[in-house]
C-alpha cells in the first residue's frame, strides 16, 4: 500500500512568526522551490484469472512554499505524469497542494488542499487542519476533509468527494514519557460511520513494540473492527520484526480505512483487512552504506480463504538526490490461482 510519507503536523508546525520575512515580498524571494522527476516499470505475472500487464510511467512533481509573514504562508504543488504500454492514469496533472497556513507558538491552521498522513487519512485533502501544541508534549490534530485525490509515481486522480458531508477527524499523540507514545483518536463522517481507536508504542535500545485497537460505529451494516501487535528489535544491524493482526469476524474493517492506512507493512494488504482475517507476518532487513534490503512475509486466515505475501526489497542511494527502488511481490491464494500474481517493480527517483 503506498503511502505518502509528510505527516499533517510537521506540515503545520513547519513555519512561525519568529523566523518570518519582514515584508510580503521578502516572504516570496524567499520562497522554496522543491521537487520530483520519477521514473517507474511495473511487469504483472497474473495467474489464472489474472491478466498479464507491462506498465511503465514517468511523472514531474513541482512545489513552491513562500516564506512566512506575520505566521502566514502559502504553498502550490503539481504533478505531471505519462503512462506507457499498459499503463493508464486518470489524469496526465494535478495540483495536488493550494493551501495557506497561519503558524505562531503553540498553534497552527492550514486551510487548502494538502498532504495528510494520519492513522487512517492518507494522500491529499482539501481540508481545513487546526494543529495545538500547547499543552506540554503533546501535538493536537483537528481537521474537517471535502475531497480527497491520490497521486504517486504511479496514479494521478482527481479530487472526489469523500462523503457528501465530508469527514472530520481529531488526532493525539502524547510522548510524555520516555520511550512511549500514546494515539488516540476520532473520525466521523456523517451519514456514513464513526471510528476511533487507540495506538500505543514503546521503544529503547533493545526493542520496541506497538500496539492498536480500532473499531467503528456504522450508520448502515455491520460495525467493523481490528486489533493488531508488532515487536521489532535489531541483532548486529539486522532489522527483525513479527506481527499479527485480526479483524471483525462478521464486517472486517467496515469503513475505517475508507480515506486512507497506515498500519499493513505489505505492498498489496488487501487480505490483512478482509473480513475475519487473522494475519501473522514477520520480517528481515538489512542497511549497508547507501544501500537496504529486506523480506517480508505473512500468511492470512480469512472468511474468504487463506492468503500469503512475499515481499522483497532494494533500495540504493546513488547520490544524495537520486535513488533506485526495486520490489518483488508474490501474491498468492491457497487452493485457487484466480487471484494469484507475481510482479517485479522499479522506481528510479530524483529529488531537489
Amino acid at each position: 500500500m503506498k503511502k505518502i510519507s509528510l505527516v499533517a503536523c510537521g506540515l503545520l508546525l513547519s513555519s512561525s512568526m519568529a523566523f518570518g520575512a519582514n515584508s510580503i515580498d521578502e516572504a516570496f524571494k524567499s520562497g522554496t522551490v522543491s521537487g520530483t522527476l520519477t521514473a517507474y516499470g511495473l511487469v504483472h505475472d497474473g495467474k489464472g484469472g489474472e491478466a498479464d500487464s507491462d506498465g511503465g510511467y514517468t511523472n514531474a512533481a513541482l512545489a513552491y512554499e513562500t516564506g512566512s509573514y506575520m505566521g502566514l504562508s502559502a504553498k502550490m504543488g503539481f504533478i505531471g505524469g505519462h503512462a506507457f504500454a499498459d499503463g493508464e492514469l486518470e489524469n496526465d496533472a494535478l495540483m495536488t497542494e493550494a493551501y495557506i497556513k497561519y503558524a505562531t507558538d503553540g498553534f497552527a491552521l492550514s486551510v487548502g488542499r494538502q498532504a495528510i498522513d494520519l492513522e487512517w487519512l492518507g494522500d491529499y485533502n482539501e481540508s481545513v487542519v487546526a494543529a495545538i501544541t500547547a499543552i506540554p508534549d503533546t501535538i493536537l490534530v483537528l481537521g474537517y476533509v471535502n475531497q480527497q485525490a491520490a497521486a504517486d509515481e504511479d496514479e494521478i486522480g482527481n479530487f472526489d468527494e469523500i462523503t457528501e458531508d465530508g469527514a472530520y477527524v481529531v488526532d493525539v499523540k502524547y510522548s510524555g514519557i520516555e520511550g512511549v507514545e500514546l494515539n488516540p483518536y476520532f473520525y466521523s463522517a456523517p451519514d456514513v460511520a464513526e471510528f476511533y481507536g487507540l495506538k500505543a508504542s514503546y521503544s529503547n535500545d533493545m526493542f520496541g513494540i506497538v500496539g492498536q485497537y480500532a473499531a467503528s460505529s456504522e450508520d448502515v451494516g455491520e460495525d467493523g473492527s481490528i486489533a493488531h501487535i508488532e515487536l521489532s528489535t535489531t541483532v548486529a544491524g539486522v532489522a527483525l520484526a513479527a506481527g499479527y493482526s485480526e479483524t471483525d469476524k462478521d464486517a472486517g474493517m467496515g469503513s475505517i480505512t475508507a480515506y486512507g492506512d497506515n498500519l499493513t507493512p505489505f505492498d498489496n494488504g488487501d487480505q490483512q483487512y478482509m473480513t475475519d482475517s487473522e494475519t501473522y507476518y514477520g520480517s528481515i532487513g538489512y542497511a549497508i552504506g547507501s544501500a537496504d534490503v529486506g523480506v517480508l512475509f505473512g500468511e492470512s486466515d480469512t472468511a474468504a480463504g487463506d492468503y500469503a505475501e512475499l515481499n522483497v526489497y532494494g533500495s540504493y542511494g546513488l547520490t544524495d538526490s537520486l535513488s533506485l527502488g526495486l520490489l518483488f511481490v508474490d501474491y498468492d491464494k491457497d487452493g485457487s490461482s484466480d487471484e494469484d500474481y507475481k510482479e517485479y517493480s522499479a522506481t528510479l527517483s530524483y529529488s531537489f
